[in-house]
């Protein structure tokens, strides 16, 4: 069977505080986007968790989120791990969107599905959360608002569908570092943190403020967006490194994109799509 694995933009993040266990309490409003992976998941003869992907950066073993993913699954239904998974990667790595996430979230419903263990959304849920903070949310596949360390999650309904362009420089910014940097950063001056309303939204991030501190580009990258008619608000995902705009009716997106590249930096990386 194929299925889909949406990347994911952050419409807001707040972190509320460090928890006892070492992670963040968050509140954060989540979006999937029409950006996804493609997997590719069958039943096979080896008794085995066999796994292929089309990105050779992408680690096979027990390191990556499908591997762990599966194998949760298999643990929790008792059933021989006797399965075959290619990946087709479009969402790309540490850019603040989900992919691995996903992936795995998509694989525990495709399993789920092929194998017919019938176990609730909720039940594979409470599994996601072994594997990763942002991994319950795209069981849901809706968007919704997530609180606790990710893992709360309520799925809610936007008013409207947002058309969106995501812009990714070539370097990516590690999760955990930006959470560890958050407590003690501060903000760059004339660089705009909060008050981005659009559509009924408010676009606040967080994390902007340490990640921006050490990747100045993004800061920039992200005021260049605001001063753009195109542009209706602009935000960093996650902890980045893709800094998305949402777009204005009518407005075209790819010119948008192709004067980024020529104005500053011809290597970004260029997405457009909307909210699911």
């Amino acid at each position: 069977m194929q299925v889909l694995a949406p990347a994911k933009i952050n419409l807001s993040l707040k972190l509320l505080g460090r928890r006892s266990d070492g992670f963040h309490e968050i509140e954060t409003l989540i979006a999937p986007i029409t950006l996804c992976d493609e997997i590719e998941i069958e039943k096979s003869h080896s008794k085995q968790i066999e796994f292929h992907c089309d990105d050779p950066s992408v680690p096979t073993g027990d390191d990556n989120l499908i591997v762990r993913a599966a194998k949760s699954f298999f643990a929790a239904t008792k059933l021989k791990s006797a399965v075959l998974i290619k990946v087709k990667k479009k969402i790309p790595h540490g850019a603040g969107l989900g992919g691995g996430s996903s992936d795995a979230a998509s694989t525990l419903l495709a399993l789920n599905e092929l194998f017919e263990t019938r176990l609730s959304r909720e039940a594979l849920a409470k599994m996601a959360e072994t594997i990763g903070s942002d991994v319950p949310f795209f069981i849901f596949q809706s968007p919704a608002l997530c609180k606790g360390r990710g893992e709360l999650v309520t799925p809610v309904k936007l008013k409207e569908k947002l058309p969106i362009l995501l812009l990714k420089p070539a370097f990516v910014v590690s999760t955990a570092w930006a959470y560890s940097r958050w407590q003690h950063s501060r903000e760059i001056w004339d660089v705009r943190y909060t008050g981005l309303e659009l559509a009924g939204q408010i676009f606040v991030n967080d994390l902007e403020r340490p990640v921006f501190e050490k990747f100045v580009f993004l800061a920039q990258l992200k005021m260049w967006l605001l001063e753009q008619a195109e542009a209706g608000a602009a935000l960093m995902s996650g902890s980045g490194s893709t800094v998305f705009a949402v777009m204005r009716e009518n407005a075209d997106a790819d010119r948008l994109a192709e004067r980024a590249k020529t104005e500053l930096d011809p290597e970004l990386l260029a997405c457009i799509c909307e909210t699911r």
